[in-house]
């Protein structure tokens, strides 16, 4: 305190004017789907947006910040065949108030929320632009001719065809004695009746990169890969179709993974990961299915939990969230699905230990998320340890990708030998 002239005077000379927020990151997610944008910031946001109307526009104010080159950068970030953003116009609107106008290809449904700070990232405000018409999966199936291609008038054994009685009993070691066969043979497999719908599911995307190895390699890119290798192969399979769940890099709730896989009317849902653990020497490949009764495992209890988790990190808007539906799903998961789930995982596992050490020789239970379609055989293969040094190396390249590609759709070739799909009514 000073006098001065009888006067009581307060020294603020110590005194720190308030700091605006800082945009400290700016991403753009483009997809089909829907178009992601994400402002990355040291607190939180104030925001007020509104739809404008020919043409097609969305204005958002950002209330506690000044423009900064983060936020100017944006307009560089939209890329010329963004689905659903023109362009992207960057101003201060007024003092601590910065305006965005984003110009827009088509009619949107906004979804604007923000995010808590977890692992890596700060603060996140989020964008979400989905198209008020959205892409129907069937529909896209049908636009390829896929959903109404015909079966063949015949397929291979392999596919449920009648086996004969050569093929159906095993032949007997040197030193087993030879069983009679019994007077009534057994029923043949029955034949396959209808197309086979396979839905295939990279693991995370977009906000969310999954484990990322020593040598920067991101998981999401990774089985992304191998996803689109086996879609390929699956393809080529007279009597299959097939669904990504998600094709690009955006992220995909789990919930919605599940939906997408029940709304094409899968027969099998296949998740693809490449695992991480805190110890560089872990190594090896794994199959996973659900679990209703807890973990087979401490390892596997541990993968679910982080493998859960991706909601987090992806970024999901809780309040467009149907916890309802989502309960019905974990309450609909019957025996019966975990029962095939693990037989399609058997078969998965024993082509993998082909290629690749295995983690554990025998498949693994655990209560993932994404596994609990209640109609859906379900399992989660987790390709190799991108966190070992070597193994990251074989996830990178080629030659890999095209042997676990190929491992996995003689594995689901393998599982449809012996459980021919019949037709049967679905859950809606």
């Amino acid at each position: 305190m000073l006098k001065a002239g009888g006067t009581l005077l307060l020294s603020v000379m110590g005194a720190t004017p308030a700091r605006a927020t800082q945009i400290v990151g700016v991403r753009v997610w483009p997809a089909e789907e829907y178009t992601r944008v994400t402002l990355e910031n040291d607190s939180n946001l104030k925001t007020t947006h509104f739809l404008v109307k020919d043409p097609e526009r969305m204005v958002v104010d950002i209330e506690g910040i000044d423009l900064n080159p983060a936020l100017k950068s944006l307009v560089a970030k939209i890329q010329s065949n963004d689905p659903y953003i023109r362009q992207v116009r960057v101003g201060q609107n007024r003092p601590s108030v910065v305006r965005l106008v984003f110009d827009l290809k088509e009619e949107v449904r906004p979804q604007v929320f923000v995010l808590p700070p977890v692992g890596t990232y700060q603060h996140r405000l989020i964008f979400d632009l989905y198209p008020v018409n959205p892409p129907d999966p069937i529909a896209a199936l049908i636009a390829k001719g896929d959903w109404m291609k015909e079966m063949p008038k015949e397929l291979p054994p392999e596919f449920g065809a009648p086996m004969t009685d050569e093929r159906r009993q095993p032949k007997p070691r040197a030193s087993e004695p030879q069983i009679a066969k019994s007077e009534q043979p057994d029923d043949p497999p029955p034949k396959l009746t209808r197309m086979i719908t396979i839905a295939l599911d990279p693991g995370h995307g977009g906000e969310d990169p999954g484990a990322i190895g020593a040598s920067g390699s991101r998981e999401k890119d990774v089985v992304l890969a191998i996803a689109k290798r086996l879609k390929a192969r699956i393809e080529q399979q007279p009597n299959m179709r097939v669904m990504l769940t998600r094709d690009a890099d955006y992220f995909v709730p789990l919930q919605v993974r599940v939906q997408k896989a029940r709304k094409v009317q899968a027969d099998l849902f296949v998740s693809i990961h490449a695992d991480a653990f805190v110890e560089p020497t872990a190594r090896g490949s794994s199959v996973f299915a659900l679990s209703e009764k807890g973990a087979s495992s401490t390892a596997a209890r541990w993968l679910a939990n982080k493998e859960n988790s991706a909601d987090l990190i992806g970024g999901v808007n809780l309040r467009g969230q149907d916890h309802q539906l989502a309960s019905v799903l974990l309450d609909l998961s019957t025996t019966a699905q975990i029962n095939d789930s693990m037989k399609l995982a058997r078969a998965v596992l024993g082509e993998i230990g082909g290629i690749n050490k295995l983690h554990k020789g025998s498949v693994e239970q655990a209560g993932f998320a994404v596994l609990k379609a209640p109609d859906i055989p379900s399992i989660l293969v987790e390709t190799a340890f991108i966190s070992n040094p070597e193994e990251e190396a074989r996830l990178t390249d080629d030659g890999y990708q095209n042997q676990m590609a190929d491992a996995l759709m003689n594995g689901i070739r393998k599982y449809f030998s012996k459980n021919p799909p019949l037709a049967k009514n679905r859950l809606t």
